[in-house]
Order: C-alpha cells, then structure tokens, then sequence
C-alpha cells in the first residue's frame, strides 16, 4: 500500500522527527521538489483527490463531503517510537527539557497507566537519588497566610484526611502542532492528556490548618525543578490558581498515582492534582505553596504565557500584553482510542470505535461519531465520569457502506452545550486550547 511506503520511506531517510517540525521541507526532502505547503491537521492550498486516493490506495466515498484542503489522517499521524524509563510508546518532543506524548491508541485504559502518562517539563527535574520522601518537606505561606508551616509527607499523611480522584490532566498547548500560522513551543498533536487516580490530601484542609487570611484570592505552588539556564537560580515555573479552585474537594497534594508513588518525571513525590485546569497549574516537585493576597506572579503566570486573547484575532496578529487573560477551565474535548489509526477493517463488519471526552470544570452530554467528513452524526453511549473532573468513555459502532479509504470523527458536546469545532478554533499566539474534532483513518476493504 502506497501509504505505508510513504511512512517507511520517510523513516529510511530520517525525516520523521522532522515531518512533525516543518512538514514543507520533509515532503521537500521526500519527494524532492517543492511541497505543497500543509499543517497537520492539514490545510492545503493547492489539493487534488486523484492524488490523495492514489497515495492512499483507493477511493474516498466520501470525498464531497471532505473539508477542502483537509490532510487524509492517515498521512498525518506519526507513531515515531522513543525509549524513557518507566514509560512506554511515548514521542519526545523535547529532550531539554524533556517532553514526550502518548499516541492516542495507548490511552484506551479507563484509568491512564503510569507508563503512557505524558511528560511536560518547563525544567530539570531534581536528580532521582536525591529524593527522599522520608525527609522531603512542603512549606505553606505568603503574605495571606496566617500561620505558615512545614510539613513532611508522613506529617500530612497522618494529620489530614485520604482522598483519591481520578483527574484530568491536559498540557494547555495540547494540539498546537495544528495552529497555522504555527505558534512556538513543544508541538503537541493529541498525546498531552492523562487521567489517573491520584491519592492524597485535599489542599483546601492543609490550607485551612494553616489560615487563609480574608485578603486571601490565590494560591501559588513552588517546586524543586531547577532552571535550564546554567547560572540561573529563577525557578523554571511557578503557577498557581484562584482560591475559589483551591478550595474545590477535588484538588489535591498528592504523593501516590493508580495506588503507587508518583512517577519520577511526572512529580515524585509530592505534587499537586488539580483537575479540569491546564497541567501547569498542577505543580511537580513540590515542595512550597504560598497563600496570596493578589494574582500569583511567579514565572510563566505573566500573558502570553498560559494566556489567550480576550477576543479573537486574526491568524497571526500581535497581542498586547493587556488584551490577555488567563487560562482557567479547559474546553470540550474527545479522543478516539479505539481503533488505532490507520487500521484495515472488513466492509461486511461493524466497527466499534470507543474514547475518551472531558469538559474542564463542566460535564460531557453526548459524544458523536461520523464517518462522512461530518455530514451527518450518529450518538455514541456515554459512560459517567467515576468522580467530577474526570474523563468520561465513550463507545459507538459504525458500518461502512462501500470500500475505500475513511475517517472516523469524534464530537463532544459539554453540559453547557458547547461542542468541539471541526477544525481548529480561533487562532491565539501560543498555540494553547485547541479542541478541535479527533479523528482516524480507517481503510475499508
């Protein structure tokens, strides 16, 4: 099939990294000749379906219905394998620091398993031997707190009350690599999201025993990841949230995941859990949190960073810094993790497709599902999500009425009523929130 000739060619020659970086110059590189310019989610400017069908194999039955310009999945998906202790199948991104997503087929699991959390580092993490939670310690204070103190993990442990919630935990520039024109930054497809179970005490208890002044309006957290920059003693990261989500039952100081220790790239052994807000504001390594008596103003709190205009803008204009705000909920969101993408399915048999769909702070109503370029919908059963702020499965089973070459879409609609756009949403300078439709080649034979 010509498409896994593509693939492999582009291995051979070394280009896959590259493909997800300036997929110009890798089809450039590839079939030696100018590319047609193209994204991934792709948008191109000059498209032919002679062609896409020839490189795919056969025929589109559906191909009036394709958004003009829109890339086959099945040319943009990369599956490049890397190696990270404790983990399995992730894609690096970044090696400093580093950064690795999970393809979308290793996160069928209910619950994410250790080995197929994503890594997002804004700094070095502090050295594995080095770590010891028998003496590790957190510190609460800030200018609104009324008696700071320092806890070790056992002090928390046997003080406060256990709580374990299953928590969504999604990079805020989850899907950048999709934004055109493209924004700086790790270029995420879809693999930058995990929802495990995460065991430990609620931050508001811990907050409490300490006091929360009345001038108190957030929280930020501190932790023991160093600087990238030689010489640098400016912490790599220092977010935080407004005191009404740190209040909230769900956010946690954790020091377990799915029953076990935090794994070492992803926060051992102390960090925060917060749920249905961009990852960042879920501190790793965390070994300070300061009560405050204004907006947190650590590093990265400051617009762009984690920020979106107030109101959309043209693709590629320059924000001023005030025309910012803050990320806080996540949008509607779903992902297909059965089938694996690419996948060759019998035209006389139905297919099960089933996810995942969440909805920040909010809830999923209902997921669809579409094989025709979304002309039409079909609702998919929906599962409740185990706790709030946690992902909710979805299953669906779909016929194909002729042979050829497919996609099968995913759309969520969130208790609001909002659902995911087709294609990308408005265009911000990061890259961040980008929730549009999921979805996977299928060649039907």
């Amino acid at each position: 099939m010509e498409v896994e000739w593509y693939m492999k060619k582009r291995q051979q020659q070394g280009i896959h990294a590259l493909y997800n970086k300036d997929p110009i110059a890798a089809d450039r590189l590839l079939w030696g000749r100018e590319a047609d310019p193209l994204t991934r989610r792709g948008f191109l400017k000059r498209s032919s379906l002679m062609t896409m069908a020839a490189v795919l194999g056969s025929g589109i039955p559906f191909a009036h219905f394709m958004p003009q310009g829109l890339i086959p999945a099945a040319l943009a998906q990369s599956d490049e394998p890397f190696s990270i202790e404790g983990k399995e199948g992730l894609v690096v991104l970044n090696d400093r620091p580093l950064n690795a997503e999970t393809p979308a087929h290793l996160l069928d699991d209910d619950i994410t398993p250790a080995r197929h959390m994503f890594i997002r580092n804004n700094g070095v993490p502090p050295e594995q031997e080095s770590i010891d939670p028998e003496t590790w310690t957190l510190e609460i204070s800030g200018e609104a707190c009324l008696t700071p103190t320092t806890f070790t993990i056992a002090e928390l442990k046997e003080r406060f009350e256990t709580h374990s919630y299953q928590l969504m935990i999604e990079c805020g520039g989850n899907g950048r690599s999709e934004f055109a024109p493209g924004a700086s930054g790790n270029q995420w497809t879809t693999g930058a999201v995990a929802c495990p179970r995460f065991t430990g005490v609620r931050l508001r208890d811990v907050l409490e025993a300490c006091g929360v002044a009345e001038d108190a309006v957030y929280i930020g957290y501190y932790g023991a990841d160093t600087n990238i920059s030689v010489g640098s003693d400016k912490p790599p990261i220092s977010r935080g949230v407004p005191m009404s989500k740190a209040l909230e039952d769900e956010s946690l100081i954790a020091w377990a995941m799915n029953d076990e220790d935090i794994p070492w790239y992803n926060g051992y052994p102390l960090r925060l859990a917060i749920g249905g807000w961009p990852a960042s504001v879920a501190g790793k390594w965390l070994n300070r949190i300061v009560i405050r008596n204004q907006k947190h103003d650590g590093p990265k709190m400051a617009p762009p960073s984690y920020s979106v205009p107030k109101h959309s803008v043209a693709p590629g204009t320059e924000v001023a810094e005030e025309d910012f705000e803050t990320i806080e909920s996540m949008p509607i969101k779903s992902l297909i993790t059965f089938p694996r993408s690419g996948v060759q399915h019998p035209l006389d048999q139905p297919l099960e497709v089933r996810g995942h769909a969440w909805a920040g702070d909010l809830a999923v109503n209902d997921v669809q599902v579409s094989i025709d370029f979304g002309a039409t919908w079909q609702s998919a059963s929906l599962s409740d999500a185990p706790n709030r702020l946690a992902w909710q499965r979805f299953i669906s089973e779909v016929t194909f009425p002729e042979p050829g070459y497919y996609e099968v879409w995913a759309r969520a609609v969130d208790s609001d009523g909002r659902s995911q756009p087709m294609v990308v949403p408005g265009w911000n300078p990061k890259g961040y929130l980008n929730n549009a439709c999921h979805r996977i080649a299928v060649q039907v034979a």
